[in-house]
């Protein structure tokens, strides 16, 4: 079975796409990859907290690898992403794999950082139907909340909500069903390979003017958006 590492964003289409993989049984995944804002130990342009990331890892029980960036700039996530990459293609890793669906620049970016440090990528959801997948997510029962949105296409009271039929229903005619656009992003807290859901609240939400940090962290590449809402999300302790 080929290793693999699987780029783990914590929304619901890295949760979808793990799935197809682990039914799959081609790749055996060895970890998650995640990137950190490590200033403020948060999941880069989601937002999500780090101790909820742990907690999807524990759930999941794959091993977590952590990307920490703090200077917000493509030369220093690419060379932090290379040097962890390297360490792992040397554990006999030899593939890293993504939930992108139809986001062709970004696709070709991936490739072209992977193929420098001797790695191969894969897509699993690629450009299949939106519609039909974010239906085939809920129908399995997978449960997910948003954490981002962009202003371009939605407002405040879309950050927040639960990923469910009378979401998608509402949701206005220019919006991907799967926010493929970076419309909007997501914690999953429950799939059918989760040991347990994550328990967690919802806190403050707060509107960002948008920043450019990196190419893995941008949420549009729409010219209209100005900024994004996030909704915090504040993890449950764990008992001992």
């Amino acid at each position: 079975m080929k290793k693999a590492i699987f780029c783990w964003s914590g929304g619901k289409d890295s949760a979808y796409a793990l799935h197809q993989i682990l039914q799959a049984g081609e790749y055996e995944v060895k970890y998650l990859l995640t990137t950190i804002n490590g200033e403020f130990q948060r999941i880069s342009m989601h937002g999500v907290r780090e101790s909820l990331l742990e907690q999807q890892a524990v759930a999941i029980g794959i091993p977590l690898l952590k990307v920490n960036v703090y200077q917000d700039s493509n030369s220093e996530y690419e060379q932090q992403m290379a040097q962890t990459l390297l360490q792992a293609k040397a554990e006999g890793i030899t593939h890293v794999i993504f939930g992108d669906i139809f986001l062709a620049d970004l696709r070709a970016y991936r490739e072209k950082n992977l193929a420098q440090v001797g790695l191969e990528a894969v897509f699993p959801l690629w450009q299949k139907n939106t519609t039909q997948l974010i239906n085939d997510f809920m129908a399995q029962g997978f449960k997910t909340i948003t954490c981002c949105v962009s202003d371009a296409y939605l407002d405040e009271q879309w950050v927040g909500r639960d990923i469910n039929q009378q979401f998608v229903a509402e949701l206005p005619t220019q919006v991907d069903a799967c926010g493929e656009n970076g419309e909007y992003h997501t914690f999953c807290y429950d799939a059918p390979y989760f040991k347990q859901p994550i328990a967690f609240e919802l806190g403050e939400k707060v509107y960002k003017p948008l920043v450019i940090k990196s190419t893995d962290a941008v949420c549009s590449s729409d010219n209209q958006t100005q900024g994004f809402w996030f909704c915090d999300l504040i993890a449950h302790s764990i008992s001992p």
